[in-house]
């Protein structure tokens, strides 16, 4: 009988300690909204979601989640999280800016951060989440033009916004530092960094699109080419798996591609990838333990907020002497020595 009533209460403890950490995860909601392009694009609406998953498991928070089909969606979404008390809300992406802002300014009380965007000035309880991408893409665009057969490189966006045009200025001005360096005189098409001027195809979503820019760019002449447009790139992918690496590489964006588009990995040189799952979880980390503010985190190389993913399959291509002078143009761009303007 003894025996029988510890193990009864042992049972009754166990089943209360349980029910006491489902409350205390259900006592935090984390909530992600993302852009039209959906949680599955092997981009920064994918990754910023691994931020949140990521939070669950070392936090022990709940993770909600909704996705935009459509720019009407938004205010739509971002109503039913603060109805549902979230206690912050993630949205993904720069075409979600006004909409956040009109939410923060009509509900203070509420923590709100959002990815790819910054506010000036700072909205008091939104936290901006941007990342020096141009850094990352500098080296890529240096990458480029010391791999390039041709001497032709190209690059292309979703649309003409600051997210997407930050990693072609990087790719063009490291292409630029590649010439002057070198005495060289490799050309980039689809952008001009002064100008502003370039090749976007309107969308992020089209893998047609993505496979007929890339085309364009190829016949003129580009051997390597980076699309800046999220789910578009997959269709650029598939276009140099066809091609032959001979004739297209593919430089991703966001993530690691060579991880998240596994039919075409071996087309891919590299990715500038931001990190974007890190700077989600230290957002809802703040949010958490109280120590949340408004205002602007930016991801740098120095702070390994951005990089060059590995050349994985490719990496025996890539010559150690360019090796070599992409680690140290890391270390000036880091140190302040070497200016990506």
């Amino acid at each position: 009988m003894f025996k029988l009533k510890n193990v009864l209460a042992a049972s009754v403890f166990a089943a209360a300690m349980i029910a006491a950490n489902g409350a205390l995860a259900a006592d935090f909601k984390a909530c992600q909204i993302t852009d039209t392009g959906g949680v599955d694009d092997k981009g920064f609406n994918q990754i910023a979601w691994k931020g949140v998953q990521d939070a669950e498991k070392e936090l022990g928070i709940e993770g909600k989640l909704l996705e935009s089909k459509a720019e009407t969606d938004y205010q739509q979404n971002l109503n039913a999280f603060i109805n549902e008390k979230c206690d912050i809300i993630i949205t993904v992406g720069f075409l979600l800016g006004d909409a956040t802002k009109a939410a923060a300014e009509a509900h203070p009380d509420v923590k709100f951060s959002i990815v790819d965007y910054a506010y000036d000035p700072v909205v008091p309880n939104i936290l901006g989440q941007v990342y020096a991408t141009d850094e990352a893409a500098f080296l890529a665009g240096y990458l480029a033009a010391g791999m390039s057969k041709t001497g032709v490189v190209g690059t292309f966006g979703g649309i003409n916004i600051p997210p997407v045009s930050i990693f072609m200025d990087g790719f063009a001005r490291g292409v630029a530092y590649y010439n002057k360096e070198k005495g060289a005189d490799v050309q980039v098409l689809g952008w001009d960094p002064e100008t502003k001027e370039g090749l976007f195809t309107g969308n992020f979503n089209s893998l047609d699109d993505g496979r007929a820019f890339a085309k364009n760019l190829n016949e003129e002449g580009a051997d390597i080419v980076m699309p800046v447009a999220g789910p578009v790139g997959q269709g650029s992918a598939a276009l140099a798996s066809e091609l032959g690496i001979d004739k297209l590489k593919i430089i991703g964006v966001d993530v690691d591609q060579y991880e998240t588009d596994p039919e075409h990995k071996g087309v891919f040189l590299t990715s500038v990838v931001k990190r974007m799952d890190a700077t989600v979880i230290d957002a809802i980390k703040q949010a958490k333990d109280g120590s949340f503010k408004g205002g602007v985190t930016v991801g740098t190389l120095a702070s390994g907020g951005v990089g060059l993913a590995p050349f994985h399959d490719l990496d025996s291509a890539v010559p150690d002497e360019l090796k070599a002078e992409l680690a140290k143009l890391e270390a000036g761009i880091k140190d302040g020595s070497i200016s990506i303007e």
